[in-house]
């Protein structure tokens, strides 16, 4: 008795980018690779490990870090107090440009970054607490926005 062949699957339909061919970007909450998509997306399937990432509404301006624990960089909402990573799961300081001073370590001398008024820094490479603050050195230097 002859089977009847299946019809072809009709192929996918192509991906549409708005009319004006705007992309935005994210970094995935899986791998941390940066995912473009669409403007107007909700969410977005990384192609590497699959993972889905909601993408924050329209307007919610967003800001970027490098973690002081593994050096991964980092996206968060704009006017958050703190971040954690999603990879060693260090919670970082998200301060503003106005709020953030450097100086460097009284150690190795590796560019540190604090919280403006703090009295000590804790270097994140070879853990020595450099003093900071009313007696600090001409290194430390003050940044305003």
């Amino acid at each position: 008795m002859p089977v009847p062949l299946a019809p072809y699957p009709t192929p996918p339909a192509p991906l549409t980018t708005p009319a004006n061919g705007s992309q935005s970007q994210l970094v995935c909450s899986g791998c941390r690779n940066l995912l473009l998509y669409p403007v107007g997306a909700t969410s977005v399937c990384c192609a590497v490990c699959n993972a889905v990432t909601s993408v924050p509404p329209p307007g919610t301006e967003m800001a970027q870090l490098v973690c002081g624990g593994c050096h991964t960089l980092l996206m968060y909402i704009r006017g958050a107090t703190s971040v954690q990573c999603s990879c060693c799961h260090t919670i970082n300081l998200a301060l503003e440009a106005n709020q953030v001073a450097h100086v460097n370590c009284g150690n190795c001398r590796m560019l540190l970054m604090y919280q403006y008024g703090a009295r000590s820094v804790k270097c994140a490479v070879c853990q020595f607490i450099t003093s900071v603050g009313a007696s600090t050195s001409a290194t430390e230097q003050k940044f305003t926005a």
